[in-house]
């Protein structure tokens, strides 16, 4: 009886020590603190393509052109998102299929008002002329646009810009993009634009005046045939000297 009873103590020990371990591993698990998922952040709205580019012209009382536009246009506005309860920026292309122009033309200004009903969108450039001096530019610019998404109806205007400068009787071009900042708040990129409000004849363009951008871009592939030009000219003199040191070295031999 005594040997038995020994041997059960120390299996009763070890069933106890063992399920003490379990127990303990049990209440550790419960205790822990839930482990967070991992928040993910969606990735900002991609930007439109390039803009179709639309043609838009304004004319006189008696049917003449007297503006004339052909450009792509694209909207950067900053507004108060109603969803989102903050400021956001919504980058929008003006679709020439379903915009509508209008405008007037008077001897020193010309207005070329344009409008997308189904976006609730109105864009106003303002061209001044300067009698004096033939030139003429982009004094001023509108936006007002009611969007889905906007707490309360946008509103920009300035009237004191100096952009798209050209002559009286020449045509304003730009190739490359070009952002013409208007307010805080708002700004607009042009893509091949060429624009004339003055001294139209007919339905064509003027001799175009290009812009700097366009001019930079053609500069470049002109400064690197240059050099490579001079390049090219220094091996060879290069080669005519050492050529002609050859030669001489034989003579002396």
């Amino acid at each position: 009886m005594t040997q038995q009873h020994s041997r059960k103590q120390p299996l009763s020990i070890a069933f106890i020590a063992l399920l003490a371990v379990t127990l303990h591993q049990s209440f550790a698990a419960t205790d822990a603190p839930p482990t967070a998922a991992p928040q993910t952040t969606a990735p900002p709205p991609a930007p439109p393509a390039r803009p179709e580019r639309g043609n838009y012209t304004v004319t006189n009382g008696n049917g003449t052109a007297c503006l004339m536009a052909r450009m792509g246009l694209q909207l950067n506005v900053s507004f108060s998102s109603a969803s989102l309860n903050k400021t956001v920026l919504e980058v929008v292309n003006l679709q020439p299929n379903l915009t509508k122009s209008s405008g007037s033309c008077d001897l020193d200004s010309a207005t070329l008002l344009l409008k997308d009903d189904e976006r609730a969108t109105s864009l106003t450039l303002v061209f001044s002329l300067n009698a004096t001096s033939s030139k003429y530019h982009l004094s001023g610019v509108t936006l007002l646009a009611a969007w889905p998404d906007m707490h309360v109806p946008f509103s920009a205007s300035n009237r004191s810009l100096d952009y798209l400068r050209g002559t009286l009787g020449r045509s304003y071009m730009c190739r490359e993009e070009q952002t013409l900042a208007v307010t805080v708040n708002f700004s607009l990129n042009t893509f091949q634009l060429q624009v004339q409000p003055f001294g139209l004849k007919g339905d064509q363009f003027g001799a175009a005046e290009e812009c700097q951008l366009d001019e930079d871009d053609m500069l470049i592939p002109i400064i690197v045939g240059a050099a490579l030009a001079g390049l090219v000219l220094v091996v060879l003199v290069a080669y005519l000297i050492g050529r002609k040191r050859s030669h001489a070295g034989y003579q002396t031999i």
